[in-house]
C-alpha cells in the first residue's frame, strides 16, 4: 500500500474513532460514573477530553500525520504546494467525512440515546462568526507550538488539548465549539441536515476562512522578521 493510500485508510480510522470517543466519553462520565450536569461532572469529563485529545494526538504522531480534522491539515496544505492542497482537499478530507459519517451511523443504530451531535443555538451569521473566530485562535494556536516547541510532544500537546478544550467550552452554547467539520458533518447528515445554507456556512466555510486568516497572521508574525532580514542582506550586499 502507497503512503497516500495508507494515509486516507488511516484518516478514515481516525475520524471514526473520534466520534465514538466523545460518546463513549459521555457515557462513562454521565452514566457509568453516575455524575451530572454540575462542576464536578464537567471537570471529570474534561479530564477525559484532554487525555483522549493525548491519545489521539500520539496516534497522529505514530500512524505518520494521520488526522480525523480538515482543519488540521488544511493548515498545512496552504503552506505547502498545490499537489499536497489537492491531495488532502480531494481525498483526505473526503475519507474524514466518510469516517466520521460512518462512525455516526453506527453509534446511532446501536446507542440511540447517545444524543444528536452539535446543534446551531443562534442566528447563523452570530454562529458562523463563533466557528470562525474559535478555529482562528486554535489553528494560531497550533502553529505557533510547532515552531515554539518543536520535537516537545508532551508540552506541545498539554497546551493544545488545554486550549482547544477552553475554546470549545466558549463555544459549547452558541455552536458546539465543533472547530472540526469531518466531525460535525458526521452529525448533519444523520439529521439529513448536511447540504443546509446554516450547516456549509457556520460549519465548513466559516472554519476554513478562520484556518486562511491564522496561516497568513502566522506567516506574517513568525516568518516576516527572517525575510527582512533576507532582504536586508541583499540590500547590505
Amino acid at each position: 500500500m502507497t503512503r497516500g493510500a495508507r494515509l486516507l485508510v488511516l484518516d478514515f480510522v481516525l475520524a471514526f474513532m473520534w466520534v465514538w470517543s466523545g460518546t463513549l466519553i459521555k457515557i462513562f462520565v454521565f452514566g457509568t460514573l453516575g455524575f451530572g450536569n454540575d462542576p464536578v461532572g464537567e471537570i471529570v469529563k474534561a479530564s477525559f477530553s484532554i487525555l483522549n485529545m493525548f491519545v489521539f494526538a500520539f496516534l497522529s504522531k505514530i500512524w505518520n500525520g494521520a488526522s480525523y480534522n480538515p482543519l488540521n491539515i488544511l493548515s498545512d496544505a496552504f503552506s505547502g504546494d498545490s499537489s499536497s492542497f489537492l491531495f488532502v482537499a480531494g481525498a483526505r478530507i473526503p475519507a474524514q467525512v466518510l469516517g466520521a459519517i460512518s462512525g455516526v451511523r453506527l453509534i446511532i443504530q446501536t446507542i440511540p440515546e447517545a444524543g444528536r451531535g452539535p446543534h446551531l443555538n443562534v442566528g447563523i451569521h452570530h454562529g458562523a462568526l463563533t466557528e470562525g473566530l474559535l478555529t482562528y485562535g486554535i489553528v494560531l494556536i497550533s502553529l505557533g507550538l510547532s515552531t515554539t516547541l518543536p520535537g516537545n510532544f508532551f508540552m506541545k500537546t498539554w497546551i493544545s488539548s488545554c486550549s482547544k478544550l477552553t475554546l470549545q467550552i466558549l463555544g459549547s452554547d452558541l455552536t458546539g465549539g465543533c472547530m472540526n467539520p469531518a466531525s460535525v458533518i458526521g452529525w448533519a447528515y444523520a439529521r439529513g441536515e448536511h447540504i443546509t445554507k446554516e450547516h456549509l456556512l457556520v460549519y465548513w466555510i466559516a472554519p476554513i476562512q478562520g484556518t486562511i486568516l491564522a496561516v497568513w497572521t502566522f506567516k506574517f508574525l513568525f516568518r516576516q522578521p527572517n525575510e527582512e532580514k533576507v532582504n536586508t542582506k541583499k540590500k547590505s550586499e
